[in-house]
């Protein structure tokens, strides 16, 4: 999915929270979000996803039509009635199209982990049997800790949580995946452990990944593409394709 941003502006009061001319995220990217406190990178996501309406501008969402004929998903009853071009704001067809874990508020927080995934599963069309092969390819990552516990998705640690968020939303293999600082809470082999799943998934289904964190490693080891923002505008875009975005983003932060 390919996503543009056109004069995308939020503003609470006075403050300025985005302020996004023109910006393109290209289909099959993986795109790392950097900056302070504030920068805007929460709020980007949240416009992205329908949970803040802009005070101007729009973001356009452009699915990919050969992922909707191959059928990657096998959620989408009809892929021939997904529209060219969606605007989140005026339309709920991105919905089935794209995962995403901001907060815990994305969880439902009385329900079992097994239970919460078979919602979502069934909220994207999936059978059960579906859900239960998906589930298979984060075995690893859960750790045993997190199915067959018999316990509600509140009573789990912060870290637990985080995981069962994540995992949801790659659920569905959709084509646009949205995680905010998926790397807070988790333990070291758990952090390694996603890079490889994000790298892997964004390989393997060529859906674009956009990820905001606060760990620069972990940002500049799996994406294909850094923006930095600083007082909701992106001040840099850089490619990372052969690396160098340590470099220009180590010079920015250590300053």
């Amino acid at each position: 999915m390919r996503i543009q941003l056109n004069n995308l502006k939020k503003c609470f009061g006075e403050h300025t929270a985005v302020d996004i001319r023109q910006f393109t995220i290209n289909d099959g990217e993986v795109l790392g979000l950097v900056g302070n406190n504030g920068a805007g990178k929460t709020t980007l996501f949240r416009l992205m996803l329908d949970l803040a309406k802009a005070t101007e501008g729009n973001v356009i969402m452009i699915p990919n039509k050969q992922m909707l004929a191959a059928d990657l998903q096998q959620s989408i009853a009809d892929p021939t009635a997904v529209p060219d071009e969606i605007d989140p704001a005026k339309s709920e067809d991105w919905k089935l199209l794209t995962g995403a874990f901001i907060d815990n508020s994305f969880l439902i927080d009385f329900l079992t982990a097994e239970e919460y995934f078979e919602f979502v599963g069934k909220v994207s069309g999936m059978t059960k049997e579906l859900v239960n092969e998906r589930l298979e390819a984060f075995k690893t990552f859960m750790s045993d800790e997190i199915m067959g516990q018999k316990k509600y998705i509140r009573d789990f640690s912060a870290g637990n949580k985080q995981k069962i968020g994540i995992v949801a939303a790659l659920l569905n293999s959709p084509q646009l995946v949205i995680l905010d600082e998926p790397f807070n809470f988790l333990d070291p082999s758990s952090q390694n452990q996603l890079k490889r799943i994000l790298t892997e998934f964004n390989r393997s289904t060529g859906s674009t990944v956009i990820v905001s964190s606060h760990n620069l490693q972990h940002t500049v080891d799996i994406s294909t593409r850094v923006a930095l923002l600083e007082k909701g505008e992106i001040i840099e875009d850089i490619d990372n394709s052969d690396g160098k975005a340590e470099e220009i983003l180590d010079k920015y932060f250590n300053v």
